[in-house]
C-alpha cells in the first residue's frame, strides 16, 4: 500500500479509499513485473521521536506522563516492560498506534517474547494502515515486518501474520515480494480470506478487472458474507464490461447490508448500467 492505506474504520470507508491508495502495479502477470515502480523512501533517523508525542486527551496524557517518569527511573527489566506495556495500551486505546508500537517494542526489547513481538508488530501494522506520509509509511511498514517476522520465523504456519507482512512489502522498494508472499499463502491455504481479498484489490487497482473478478469470485465462494468482496466483485464485473453480472451482483449487495455508503455506491453504479 502507498500514500494512504486500506483504513479499516468502517466498511464504507474501505470502499471509498482502498482502490485509489495502492501502488500501481501488475500483480498477476509475471512478464510485466520489471515495470514495477519503486517509490518508497528510507525512514528519517528522527522518525521515532515523532511517534510518541501524540495529541491525547488530558486524562490520558497525565496517565502516560506518570508512567513515563516511572519508566525512566526503572532499572528492573520486568517492571520496565510492565510500565512500557501500560503506556502502549493507553496509546492504543486512544488510537495512537504508532506510539503504542514504540512502547510495546521497548517492552519486547527488555523482555523478549513471541507475544511481545507480535503485539509490537501488530501495532506497527495498524499505524502503517493509517499513515499518510510516504516516509512514515515506509518506516512503519519496515518496523511491522521486523517485529512480525520474529514471530513468523518461530511459527512459519502463522499465515495471518505472513499476509500482513506481504502487504507491507507492497509499499516498499520490493513490492513483488509482497505479491509473492500472498501467492505463497494461497498455495498453503487456497481459501485464505485476507490473501484472496488483497490480491483482488491489488488487481483492481492495477486495472486487471477480469483477474480481480476471478479473485473475488474465489473469495465470496468460500466466504459469502464478506461484504467488501461482494461489492468489489460487482465493481470488477462493471469495469470489465460484464454488465448483466454487475447488475445482478449489485442487487445482491443491496440485500446484504444497510450501510448507507455502500448502498449509495451501489445505486450510483446501477444508475450507470
Amino acid at each position: 500500500m502507498k500514500k494512504s492505506q486500506i483504513i479499516v474504520l468502517s466498511v464504507g470507508l474501505i470502499l471509498v479509499v482502498a482502490l485509489y491508495t495502492l501502488p500501481t502495479m501488475v500483480v498477476d502477470n509475471a512478464e510485466d513485473t520489471a515495470n514495477l515502480e519503486q517509490t518508497a523512501e528510507a525512514a528519517p533517523s528522527d522518525m521515532a521521536a515523532e511517534m510518541h508525542d501524540p495529541n491525547m486527551a488530558p486524562v490520558d496524557r497525565s496517565a502516560v506522563q506518570n508512567l513515563k517518569v516511572r519508566l525512566e527511573n526503572e532499572d528492573n527489566k520486568e517492571n520496565f516492560a510492565t510500565f512500557a506495556d501500560s503506556i502502549g495500551s493507553l496509546y492504543a486505546s486512544s488510537g495512537k498506534y504508532d506510539s503504542a508500537a514504540f512502547y510495546y517494542e521497548s517492552a519486547a526489547n527488555k523482555i523478549p517474547s513471541q507475544q511481545r513481538w507480535e503485539k509490537a508488530g501488530n501495532a506497527y501494522y495498524e499505524a502503517y494502515g493509517f499513515a499518510m506520509n510516504e516516509e512514515k509509511i515506509s518506516y512503519l511498514a519496515g518496523k511491522a515486518r521486523e517485529n512480525l517476522n520474529k514471530v513468523i520465523d518461530a511459527n512459519p504456519d502463522r499465515l495471518d501474520l505472513k499476509t500482513k507482512v506481504a502487504m507491507t512489502y507492497v509499499s516498499s522498494t520490493n513490492p513483488m515480494q509482497g505479491i509473492t508472499m500472498l501467492r505463497e499463502v494461497l498455495v498453503e491455504d487456497p481459501k485464505n480470506e485476507t490473501a484472496l481479498f488483497n490480491m483482488g484489490v491489488l488487481s483492481m487497482q492495477s486495472g486487471q478487472y477480469k483477474r480481480a473478478a476471478e479473485r473475488f469470485e474465489e473469495l465470496v465462494g468460500h466466504h459469502p458474507d464478506h461484504i467488501q468482496g461482494q461489492f468489489y466483485l460487482a465493481v470488477s464485473y462493471f469495469e470489465s464490461k460484464q454488465q448483466n453480472k454487475a447488475k445482478k451482483q449489485f442487487e445482491l449487495v443491496k440485500n446484504m447490508t444497510q450501510d448507507p455508503m455502500i448502498l449509495n455506491s451501489v445505486e450510483t453504479y446501477l444508475d450507470r448500467i
